[in-house]
């Protein structure tokens, strides 16, 4: 479920490419509707903001060890990443005003 501007990651590419800059991680499943309504909304904002923030997907069932790392129970979450450093964390649906916000606040 990758995009022009959000690339799939594993456990293997996790820490290198969330390592620096800011990077929002979207853990999702492919059963998960929430986390279908969430996709969209996830692209339109990476376009937008290509220049502030990477934006990443993890597939919680391809690297479980990931969501289990950072205490996830619920999808969709987005994680805020800084400098590999976990700045900011939203469960559910978002609208794009509400992402883009959250990306801001972190810049």
């Amino acid at each position: 479920m990758s995009s022009e501007f959000v690339t799939e990651l594993t456990s293997d590419t996790f820490d290198a490419e969330t390592a620096n800059g800011l990077v929002l991680v979207d853990f999702w499943a492919p059963w998960c509707a929430p986390c279908r309504m969430m996709s969209p909304i996830v692209d339109v904002v990476a376009e937008k903001m290509k220049n502030t923030a990477k934006f990443v997907k993890v597939n919680i069932d391809e690297s479980p060890d990931l969501p289990a790392r950072f205490g996830i129970r619920s999808i969709p979450t987005l994680l805020l990443i800084k400098n590999g450093a976990e700045v900011d964390t939203h469960t559910g649906v978002m609208r794009p005003d509400d992402l883009m916000g959250m990306i801001n606040r972190n810049a």
